[in-house]
């Protein structure tokens, strides 16, 4: 069941709120449909607007398909006033729109549609991961969402003659090996052992010390931040070793998901932390690029902790949810369940008909030259229908790092002051990683100013 904190609200969703709750009680049967996904649809505007026509053949709507160029384009937009019949987002984003009362209840519409009411489209347990205390759902899966763990050049392994990692100490020397010992052949100092997008996702890390990021809630319902916890400090501790050895790649702080992600790909680093669907995305680019490459990525679990367990992060659940004031809510509604038939998870993931792939003249699908390029992922590059196979089977190394995600990932609990919270942690966890505080002061520091601002009970 999601968790969710009706206290000290973010103020920068009021403005949002109120605008969205002004339209909420005006029907429409408008034929038109405004989607916006950040994820989903074409990679280029004209190819989003082939995406688009597919959708609406099938719905037989009109539909306007915006893809934001930012992060912070949803907010912003409905704060300003926009109307959206469907929206992409994340489930902190969801916590603080449910708390505000801006999005439209769910539960009936699923429980009564044949298509979401099948478990095997979506399993009926995973419906509580997006159950609130209130008893509702508020929105609906857009596809399965899997985990993120350590992934690793395992051809760099095999040149070094280094087994996989996995204590603490392996991890070290495996990534120190890395940085030192010319892996890439080029005869240059210029690899790292480990590189991330800021604290994304250093999880495995934090788990070898029992540290689960975000919230955790006790019993009592108090909330606590783990990785503001003294249990904490060893952590940073030890990834600062990397960064004053140089292992770690100086730039992790500012990184983009697709910087780090390119270092990897150009032979520059050894480890990143992301998701299990991109061993097989790095795997599936680097064959594109060269059949011959000795390029093999591979998902490992993070490193073992005293207690021998290991924490890594199952992914929040990225869903589409319909704003209380969507002009087309029944449309929308077309939409969710079409995006769990055969013919949605096909558009939603192999792509569009006769540019994507075409069909041949023995039925079979055959990808084409863009096609293959897109790797198989509009926005869904795994679904929950067991009804439904990949028709090109799937990505070298997905099964395998999966196997992982599956036994040691967990969700993390977020809620409305989630956002806030952030800011805060990421601020002195930073500070403690590059070594401008000491990681014990840093901590201290942390926990302060979480307490000062009641985003954590105790």
């Amino acid at each position: 069941m999601r968790k969710l904190f009706h206290r000290h609200n973010l103020s920068c969703v009021i403005l949002l709120v109120v605008t969205v709750l002004l339209g909420s009680m005006v029907a429409s049967a408008a034929p038109k449909l405004r989607v916006v996904s950040s994820i989903s649809g074409g990679k280029t505007p004209e190819e989003s607007k082939l995406f688009a026509k597919e959708v609406g053949e099938a719905l037989g709507l009109e539909i306007e398909w915006i893809q934001p160029s930012g992060d912070d384009y949803l907010q912003t937009a409905l704060r300003g006033g926009e109307r959206f019949d469907l929206i992409y987002l994340n489930t902190p984003f969801m916590d603080v729109l449910v708390d505000q009362g801006a999005l439209l209840p769910l539960t009936d519409f699923i429980e009564s549609s044949p298509i979401l009411s099948d478990s095997t489209v979506i399993p009926t347990e995973e419906w509580e991961m997006l159950r609130y205390p209130d008893g509702h759902i508020y929105s609906v899966f857009n596809k399965y969402e899997g985990g993120t763990l350590p992934t690793v050049r395992a051809d760099w392994l095999e040149k070094l003659g280094l087994d996989i990692p996995e204590t603490l100490d392996d991890f070290y020397e495996v990534l120190k090996a890395f940085k030192e010992q010319d892996p890439d052949g080029n005869g240059k100092d210029d690899t790292y052992g480990l590189s991330t997008a800021g604290l994304y996702d250093i999880q495995g890390f934090m788990g070898a010390f029992g540290v689960k990021a975000r919230y955790v809630i006790d019993e009592d319902g108090r909330r606590t931040i783990p990785y503001a916890s003294d249990a904490a400090i060893a952590a940073y501790e030890w990834l600062n070793k990397l960064y004053r050895e140089g292992i770690l790649d100086p730039n992790f702080v500012t990184n983009s998901t697709a910087e780090m992600r390119n270092l990897f790909l150009a032979d520059r680093v050894g480890m990143v932390t992301y998701w299990d669907m991109w061993v097989g995305l790095f795997n599936s680019m680097r064959l594109q690029d060269d059949p011959n490459t000795e390029f093999r990525a591979m998902g490992i679990p993070g490193p073992v902790g005293p207690n021998g367990e290991r924490i890594l992060r199952r992914g929040d659940p990225s869903i589409w949810a319909i704003p209380r004031n969507a002009q087309n809510p029944e449309g929308a509604k077309k939409f969710l369940e079409f995006w769990h038939t055969e013919a949605g998870i096909i558009l939603g993931s192999v792509g569009v008909k006769d540019y994507d792939y075409i069909i041949k003249p023995d039925g079979t699908m055959e990808l084409t030259d863009i096609g293959r390029s897109h790797n198989m992922d509009h926005g869904v590059p795994r679904w929950y229908n067991t009804n439904v196979k990949a028709p090109f089977g799937t990505l070298p190394g997905v099964k395998e790092a999966e196997v992982f995600v599956n036994k040691y990932a967990s969700l993390e609990i977020s809620g409305p002051d989630w956002p806030r919270a952030e800011k805060i942690v990421e601020d002195y966890a930073f500070q403690a990683i590059t070594g401008k505080m000491e990681p014990a002061a840093a901590v201290k520091k942390m926990r302060e100013e979480l307490l000062k601002a009641k985003l954590v009970d105790y």
